[in-house]
């Protein structure tokens, strides 16, 4: 479980594979790591497979259904992601209780400039819009972020000037592909309403 504010922006150093990727990121963030422990890259939840502190280096292994449902595969050498260790019992949650379960892709639509924010709209399945509210949480490559609007084929939000700077926001452009996570209380609410209103028409 995460809370979605992103603790430092990494480099990818190694990205290869198929079907299974092995990744290996570079990070500060590794003192108290082991192997087997979750840590969020770009909002997904991946196992920690092996790891070298010596040259803070960190890998993971995402397999084909991961992939298929995030933006890891578009990583190379080089690429900047945002990472976030996994929260623990008495951790203050910053942002909303994040699972790190990714549920599809979603692509900037337009960025606009408003003083140092910028309000940006991203364009999203419908599959993922049904749970957005407005208002409600978001998590876009492992950020938590306040929904504006819900409209047709997509949402929008607001980036304010410290998140632009200390996560990957400052790389976004039209066309960037991001990872979507909906609230998963929404997505729980919104589930349990289309049971009831199954029931109520049998």
């Amino acid at each position: 479980m995460f809370s979605g504010i992103v603790q430092e922006v990494a480099e990818v150093v190694f990205a290869f594979g198929g079907e299974v990727m092995t990744l290996v990121i570079h990070s500060q963030q590794l003192k108290d790591c082991k192997i087997g422990d979750s840590i969020a890259i770009n909002g997904v939840c991946l196992t920690v497979v092996a790891l070298d502190k010596s040259q803070d280096l960190v890998s993971f292994e995402a397999v084909a259904e991961t992939l298929r449902k995030t933006n890891l595969s578009r990583l190379r050498m080089g690429s900047l992601v945002n990472l976030e260790l996994s929260l623990r019992l008495n951790d203050f949650v910053g942002g909303h209780m994040v699972q790190g379960h990714v549920d599809g892709i979603g692509v900037i639509k337009r960025i606009i400039h408003e003083g140092d924010a910028w309000l940006v709209a991203i364009n999203a399945p419908k599959e993922i819009l049904h749970y957005l509210v407005n208002k409600g949480f978001v998590t876009i490559d492992g950020m938590s972020i306040t929904v504006i609007e819900v409209k047709n084929g997509y949402f929008t939000v607001t980036f304010i000037p410290h998140t632009i700077e200390s996560t990957v926001v400052k790389h976004y452009q039209v066309g960037t592909s991001v990872n979507l996570e909906a609230d998963p209380i929404g997505k729980h609410i919104y589930r349990y309403m289309e049971k009831m209103q199954s029931v109520s028409k049998n």
